[in-house]
């Protein structure tokens, strides 16, 4: 936690009266650019956050093509942006900010997906924390600020690039690099071969295949650990819910998504933005049993199209009846045709 004066080599975020915001890192002799001119970073250090820089002019002729003005004679953006007093309001990002702005190589997961993984997956401050997918490391520097240099994170990332990007992203927002933090890089199953049987308190899925991964989740997690798994699609959801009941060792799979969507707040018009954040993911959260123990089970009885795929039938021997397309007892379907053909003999 950063305060007093803002200091060279820390992000701060300006925003001006149009609410547009631009992240950037203060460096001595440094500026930056903008739509209205130049902010100059040697007026922002020292100062406290939630004061006001204003841009300065720019000279014209450092935005021309030197060698061949004629192409610049009919862009007047450039002259726009050289033009100098324009306000803006100086503060610290947000985590929230910081993430939705760092350089990524990767897809991020948005705030209200990860602020939900910390919630849903209940972790906390001095939990050892298992995660695999470290992509741009958004994900990953909300665990370690959520489990502290008390506890420890330990991330399995497979493409090496992937991992120096999250390193640094990390490294930039802490102001070092975090002591807490274990980052690794190879396969997830060859990786947690490796680490101590049932250490980790939480494990977190980020990945293509989670439900390839289980049996190693399963082997390095503590008995009664939380596993979270972050999947976009419907069939990873279903592929992912159906492999931890088969396994037998985790508790039934609990689904969620979550949709984000602000208003505007304006004297009498109160409305939702014509814009939301819609689907992003889905979250699949779960709890390991202890070793040879089974998890206790609802007993539903599911319609027999649930598992039954029409296409893998034999197209002459299958019978669509038996599928139970829609679940409906035949004497509700003669109800309903009943009340039909009274109502189209009242047409006549």
């Amino acid at each position: 936690m950063r305060r007093g004066p803002l200091t060279a080599g820390e992000k701060v975020q300006f925003t001006d009266r149009k609410g547009k915001m631009i992240t950037d890192q203060l460096v001595p002799g440094g500026s930056t650019q903008t739509e209205h001119g130049l902010i100059l970073h040697d007026e922002v250090i020292g100062a406290t956050e939630g004061t006001v820089v204003t841009t300065v002019h720019t000279k014209r002729e450092a935005q021309v093509n030197a060698e061949h003005p004629e192409r610049d004679a009919n862009k007047p953006w450039k002259s726009v942006r050289a033009i100098g007093g324009w306000d803006y309001a100086v503060m610290r990002p947000r985590l929230a900010d910081y993430v939705l702005s760092m350089p990524r190589g990767a897809q991020i997961m948005y705030p209200k997906d990860t602020a939900q993984v910390l919630s849903l997956g209940d972790i906390r401050r001095g939990m050892r924390v298992l995660e695999s997918g470290a992509g741009s490391g958004a994900m990953s520097i909300h665990l370690l600020d959520a489990v502290g240099e008390s506890g420890s994170l330990t991330t399995i990332e497979m493409r090496p690039q992937f991992a120096h990007v999250a390193e640094a992203n990390a490294t930039v927002y802490f102001g070092e690099r975090p002591a807490w933090w274990d980052l690794k890089t190879g396969d997830f199953d060859s990786v947690a071969a490796e680490l101590p049987e049932h250490w980790y308190d939480r494990i977190m899925l980020d990945m293509l295949d989670p439900w390839n991964r289980l049996e190693q989740a399963h082997r390095v997690i503590a008995p009664g650990g939380v596993l979270v798994a972050y999947v976009t699609t419907t069939t990873q959801l279903s592929r992912l819910a159906e492999a931890l009941r088969d396994s037998d060792q985790w508790t039934e799979p609990q689904v969620s998504e979550l949709l984000e969507r602000t208003w505007k707040v304006q004297g009498l018009a109160v409305r939702p933005d014509h814009t939301m954040v819609g689907h992003t993911g889905f979250l699949l959260v779960s709890r390991a049993m202890a070793d040879g123990v089974s998890p206790l089970r609802k007993r539903d009885r599911p319609a027999k199209d649930t598992y039954t795929d029409v296409d893998a039938q034999d197209a002459e021997a299958r019978d669509l009846a038996e599928l139970e397309l829609r679940d409906i007892s035949d004497r509700k379907l003669g109800k309903v045709i009943r009340d039909l053909d009274r109502q189209v003999g009242n047409l006549g």
